[in-house]
């Protein structure tokens, strides 16, 4: 077991790094560059593969073993990350966002390929939470490396050695996954069922539809989508609108980035963690009960404190607080629901578990955008109502 838990936490680790080097480092360092805050808004869009990743996820169920897409895509990240250490990007602005995109697009398709490995894994209640939450904390501190320790290789040696720093990691990856013998199961058995795919699926891969009339017929399927796709959204809408609020009245952007940035990941890591460990112990419908009760009970307290305007240092602190425990639940729910998905996708035939997954994985991500997306439209029209009734204005607006 403890050996599964090794190989996911690293895989999942490299996975975060592109997360983290385009959502922290990046905008960072493009903006000390002298870009302008458009140009670097439309560096979001670079995250698009992992949007579409379950359009590409029948060919990885489908074609090869697990273990050779991982060692492909990985060495594709490194010799990515070797092209990205020759191009500057003050100068090479659209280099950098191809590498960037072939970053994003590996990473998704590696993605696919471990989570599929992974639903073969786990087996059991317990190895179910561990091994998600190996992937909820490996992923999360995996993009705090990229994103916050790259930054000091940046400031010491420079673009191009933070970049050859990546391609030895990737490289080291991509030898640790050749040789591991967690996953030989897995090659013995993708052997057998090689000639089972190309006599018997061939033809059902030239009718997709097959594929998602399968993706759906999986039992508990519909009700899964359901919830992944509303599970986050008034945490979504607090994560995104409570720290502006914090800025325009209470601290100061250094002071957001240590307790928004790094106290609360931190206290979000530890969530993920305990979520593994309490499934070993209980049921996951209790779980998921009790804990949503205190994240609604946490956003009751968080909203209340959106009326105090003062800056007082009993402010800061409960503003600390509140942010922390959102957090640290929001990791907890994240390791449940991530566990439900897996289980639920145990549940579907072999040839489409990978599959299946993505499709549940893509909801899910697609959930959390929707309305971070949407929370912004909702303040300001809640602004324009507010000021055409009353001529005044919610403090978050101001």
């Amino acid at each position: 077991m403890n050996d599964k838990l090794v190989f996911l936490g690293l895989l999942y680790f490299v996975q975060g790094i592109p997360y983290g080097l385009q959502s922290s480092l990046l905008p960072l360092y493009l903006r000390g560059a002298g870009h302008s805050l458009t140009r670097i808004g439309f560096t979001k869009i670079l995250y698009f593969p992992w949007v579409l990743k379950v359009l590409w996820a029948p060919l990885v169920d489908r074609v090869g073993t697990k273990r050779r897409w991982v060692v492909a895509t990985v060495c594709g990240l490194a010799l990515t990350c070797l092209s990205s250490a020759a191009l500057a990007p003050e100068a090479h602005i659209w280099g950098v966002a191809g590498t960037l995109l072939a970053m994003n697009t590996l990473a998704s398709v590696q993605d696919i390929a471990v989570d599929g490995a992974a639903v073969g894994l786990l087996k059991g209640r317990g190895e179910l939470g561990l091994g998600n939450t190996a992937q909820v904390v490996g992923y999360k501190a995996g993009s705090v490396f990229a994103g916050g320790g790259l930054l000091a290789v940046i400031d010491v040696a420079g673009w191009s050695w933070m970049f050859v720093l990546l391609t030895f990691v990737y490289s080291g990856m991509a030898l640790f996954v050749w040789g591991t013998p967690v996953l030989d199961h897995e090659t013995v058995r993708g052997q057998q069922a090689d000639g089972t795919k190309r006599g018997g699926q061939g033809g059902e891969a030239l009718r997709p539809w097959r594929i998602w009339r399968k993706l759906l017929a999986v039992p508990g399927t519909p009700w899964t989508v359901l919830y992944v796709l509303t599970y986050k959204l008034g945490e979504q809408g607090a994560v995104t609108m409570f720290p502006l609020f914090l800025l325009d009245h209470h601290m100061t952007a250094r002071e957001l980035g240590f307790w928004n940035g790094v106290i609360s990941m931190g206290f979000s890591i530890c969530g993920s963690s305990l979520g593994g460990l309490l499934l070993a112990q209980f049921s996951i419908g209790a779980l998921m009960r009790r804990v949503f009760v205190l994240r609604t009970i946490s956003m009751v307290f968080q909203s209340s404190l959106l009326t105090v305007l003062e800056p007082s240092p009993l402010m800061k602190g409960m503003a600390v607080l509140s942010m922390s425990v959102q957090h640290f639940l929001g990791g907890l729910i994240t390791t449940l629901t991530f566990t439900t998905m897996m289980h639920c996708t145990q549940r579907a035939e072999e040839s489409i578990q990978a599959t299946h997954y993505s499709f549940l994985a893509t909801l899910e991500v697609l959930g959390k955008l929707m309305f971070g997306a949407l929370a912004g439209g909702l303040v300001d029209w809640h602004s324009h109502l507010d000021r055409c009734v009353g001529g005044g204005s919610h403090p978050l607006l101001q």
